[in-house]
């Protein structure tokens, strides 16, 4: 139940344009991961072994939304490898996250917020499968390798985004809690905030903060309806990446990760069995996500209703500082970076 609302995603390696608010860490954040992946593998046994399971004139660059488009008609018509793959996958929209409590240092197996479909559990499964080493227990979606490739470049991206993995918990009296397992989170003593898409931010603010600390380019447009809210999931997956791009002074995924390369980043690099990589992923995240709550307050409460569904739930106006798009757009620029170092590495470790 996390993507509430705006983590219905999706695409624009496919050449649809479709509102920002339906993305997951934005279809230009996906990009730029897989783009900087593409340059840093480039030559590398890896890249050849990358290019036997993608299509003629497809990259990880313009794959890595993929396993969104596949939840709705936003990047065009439905293909039949995406149709196969949601009815092989009913749980699909549930491996791109997890919702362990940010307050929390490292996510364990069975914890509170996890799931057996969760970001961190599809993540080792699909590694397992690349490497060859899946089996009925490892591998219960029956991924096939290129399934699996589309699961691990997507899903790279969003596991460095901190709200796919660091999760607020609200009490009945309005404060950020830690519950300790998932049966204490019963809508009544503690609310699950879906990764923070219940937590409404005043889009006014947030707007006229971001773009007087980061201009926009001449080619951006202001929507012509804004909405009067904004989730901080949303501000998270889309806003965010689009001040980083800004103050990196790029327009573009590629140019973008062009900049990430030139930059000669640090990046913290990963040991120990590739199946441990996205616990360590997730732990670092939380880091991350505990930088990304910090300096916000949780306001009034009301109640919506879900057009879809009829389904009530709580939401939270949500405060922040005039400065707070500082702080977040250089979290997100370091996280879409890491993501694609991360990605190459771990690509590069399947196929030496």
């Amino acid at each position: 139940m996390k993507k509430l609302a705006c983590t219905l995603a999706l695409a624009g390696a496919f050449a649809v344009m479709v509102p920002s608010s339906v993305f997951a860490w934005g279809n230009a954040g996906h990009r730029a991961v897989g783009a900087i992946a593409d340059r840093l593998i480039k030559g590398s046994n890896a890249e050849a072994q990358v290019k036997a399971l993608l299509l003629p004139g497809e990259t990880l660059a313009s794959i890595a939304s993929w396993a969104d488009c596949v939840k709705g008609s936003y990047c065009g018509p439905q293909t039949q490898e995406m149709l196969d793959y949601v009815g092989a996958n009913p749980k699909h929209s549930e491996y791109h996250y997890t919702d362990v409590p940010y307050q929390l240092d490292h996510y364990h197996d069975h914890g509170a917020g996890t799931a057996d479909v969760d970001i961190v559990q599809t993540l080792k499964q699909a590694i397992l499968v690349l490497q060859g080493k899946d089996t009925p227990a490892t591998n219960p979606h029956k991924f096939t390798k290129r399934q699996a490739l589309l699961m691990v470049v997507h899903l790279a991206g969003d596991i460095h985004q901190p709200l796919h993995v660091g999760a607020a918990f609200v009490s009945k009296d309005g404060k950020f809690v830690v519950p300790e397992t998932n049966a204490e989170i019963d809508a009544l003593n503690i609310f699950d905030a879906r990764g923070g898409n219940n937590l409404l931010l005043d889009d006014a603010f947030v707007t006229s903060s971001g773009d007087r600390l980061y201009p926009p380019l001449p080619s951006e447009k202001a929507p012509a309806n804004p909405p009067k809210t904004k989730p901080f999931h949303s501000y998270w997956d889309t806003t965010v990446v689009n001040y980083a791009f800004r103050r990196s002074s790029t327009a573009t995924a590629e140019e973008f990760a062009q900049y990430a390369i030139d930059s000669k980043p640090a990046v913290s690099v990963n040991t120990g069995e590739l199946t441990t990589w996205p616990y360590q992923w997730a732990d670092d995240a939380l880091v991350v996500a505990k930088a990304a709550h910090r300096g916000v307050t949780l306001g009034e409460v009301s109640t919506q209703t879900s057009k879809s569904s009829g389904e009530t739930y709580k939401v939270w106006a949500l405060g922040m500082g005039e400065y707070y798009p500082v702080k977040s757009s250089e979290i997100a620029r370091e996280q879409l970076i890491k993501g694609g170092y991360h990605l190459a590495a771990l690509l590069e470790k399947i196929w030496p």
